[in-house]
């Protein structure tokens, strides 16, 4: 399952010998030379080149205000001279003012949004928002599509209709039939994914480490500020454990578990028993409103709802497009973010009074977004396949889904068939890096976390906050918000700017109260309501 990307508002000279140091993910607990000196040549040339911005593309959809470039990475590291690609880099200067007052520009903010596979080409844009005016008046805000996603070198696995295609099936207890069906899937997706694409194996989170590094002294700054969010914690912290000495100040916002014994196959199992639990904060929230919603007074009566509908689309789909996949996907995302809660549960109440208008237009594949979301998917895939080894027996997937779907039905088998092609795949595998840092090697650093998050669960962020010394992690507690900086938490917020604009961070583990409940929408503000909530 992607540890989605969380959404908000809803340079210098170079030392060798400091890289080849570094520790990072090879057996050994060292960066391989050639790799080491391919990362120095290529930052060299990166600063020395710089980036030349301009406006945007098209296809990026940004604003004039936003202004455009790229920067060139070689494929392969270890052949710095050999084919180059380029990712797309997006940027707003510091406005350097606010509420009337001159602030210090402070250098560059890196953002990366997670996913593997997603694009923060956006995030330049969320310098108007209240939450990011203090920030945005110190930092340029930067924003960039990783290697593989959108134009930076994109991959592509399978036809993009074919990816999104439906209505399709979910069930929570596979039979050996549909088990057979999801298996030759699997293994056509990851011979897809080798056929399609020729440097596939360098797509991994060391490599993602490394393209940062080249960033960075592109954009002219001696130390890196760099804020990650869901997957940008993991490849954040490989960074720091690869690049200590290049760190000015890191966020890891809802951190993935390091823990190289975790990477990807056991973090995807957990991810699955956190679901579960945010299915149920879901469905007592509805519950708790059933004077709005009729779905029932207690969670196991909510749920009832949801299977009697989920039955009905298995023999007909909504508007032909929502099958029981689809309304699966749909509900993952109030797993996600609980501002989907209102437009969520008055889909499912509108259907089952025989209005299935809100459930199509939430659900139903959006075939300008194929593209997009293939593309997305092939990088997700190719990363956390490459990036460690996996299962290639199924019957080990087999037992261990199995039985945690007894325990855990909502999103287990539905998480396994994502990651599955990663059983058969043909790139080299790579051991995870061994994340983690010397007492002192790092300036401090500011871990989030909510405390229910089920994409990244909080064992993640507790994990991350033991291995860098000097880390301080700050929990939500009670809440389950995927991303939670510059969120709706002022407390949340109040340390995410005290240590971007003061570097300052609590003594020790701070906890904040949880952000406002989600209120029920009716009537109007329910029909005014964006539908792709």
């Amino acid at each position: 399952m992607r540890a989605a990307a969380a959404r908000y508002g809803t340079a210098g000279s170079l030392v060798l010998t400091a890289l080849v140091a570094a520790p990072a993910g090879s057996a050994s607990g060292t960066t391989p030379a050639p790799e080491a000196h391919g990362t120095v040549l290529a930052a060299q040339r990166a600063e020395a080149a710089g980036i030349r911005w301009g406006a945007c593309a098209e296809a990026d959809e940004l604003p004039p205000s936003v202004r455009c470039g790229t920067v060139s990475v070689p494929l392969d590291y270890a052949r710095p001279d050999g084919r180059q690609i380029r990712l797309t880099v997006s940027r707003t200067g510091a406005a350097r003012e606010v509420r009337g007052k001159k602030v210090a520009r402070q250098g560059a903010l890196v953002f990366n949004p997670g996913g593997p596979g997603a694009s923060g080409m956006y995030f330049p844009m969320v310098g108007v928002m209240p939450e990011w005016k203090r920030i945005a008046a110190a930092y340029d805000l930067v924003g960039y599509a990783p290697r593989g996603v959108g134009r930076s070198a994109p991959l592509s696995c399978q036809n993009p209709k074919q990816f999104t295609k439906a209505p399709t099936q979910s069930p929570t207890h596979p039979d050996e039939s549909y088990k057979r069906e999801r298996i030759a899937q699997a293994q056509s997706y990851a011979r897809g994914c080798a056929a399609r694409n020729p440097g596939l194996r360098h797509y991994t989170t060391l490599n993602n480490a490394r393209d940062l590094d080249v960033l960075r002294a592109a954009l002219g700054e001696k130390k890196l500020t760099f804020m990650g969010a869901s997957y940008g914690t993991y490849f954040g912290a490989v960074y720091a454990t690869m690049f200590p000495s290049h760190v000015r100040r890191m966020v890891f916002d809802s951190a993935v578990n390091p823990d190289p014994a975790q990477i990807w196959y056991d973090n995807n199992l957990d991810q699955s028993v956190a679901f579960e639990g945010r299915w149920a904060d879901f469905r007592r929230w509805v519950a708790k409103h059933d004077k709005t919603y009729h779905l029932g007074a207690t969670p196991e009566e909510v749920l009832h709802s949801y299977e009697k509908v989920r039955g009905e689309l298995a023999h007909k789909p909504a508007g032909g497009k929502v099958g029981p996949g689809q309304l699966q996907a749909a509900f993952l995302k109030a797993g996600y973010y609980d501002d989907y809660w209102p437009t969520r549960a008055t889909a499912l109440s509108a259907y089952l009074k025989g209005d299935p208008k809100p459930l199509i237009e939430q659900a139903a594949p959006e075939p300008r977004g194929a593209v997009e979301e293939e593309n997305g998917n092939a990088v997700y895939t190719a990363v956390e396949c490459n990036d460690a080894s996996w299962p290639t027996d199924f019957r080990i997937w087999d037992r261990d889904n199995s039985r945690l779907a007894r325990v855990a039905p909502f999103e287990t088998w539905d998480n396994a068939w994502m990651n599955l092609p990663c059983a058969y795949w043909s790139a080299p595998r790579q051991q995870p890096v061994d994340v983690g840092t010397a007492e002192g090697a790092l300036p401090p650093t500011l871990i989030l976390a909510a405390e229910r998050d089920a994409a990244t669960p909080y064992e993640g962020a507790k994990e991350l906050n033991r291995r860098l010394p000097g880390s301080v992690l700050v929990t939500e507690e009670g809440a389950g918000t995927h991303g939670i900086g510059a969120g709706p938490n002022k407390c949340v917020n109040g340390h995410l700017d005290a240590y971007l604009l003061e570097g300052t961070v609590p003594a020790r583990r701070a906890a904040c109260a949880p952000h406002r409940e989600a209120e029920p929408l009716t009537g109007e503000r329910a029909a005014a309501l964006p539908q792709d909530l």
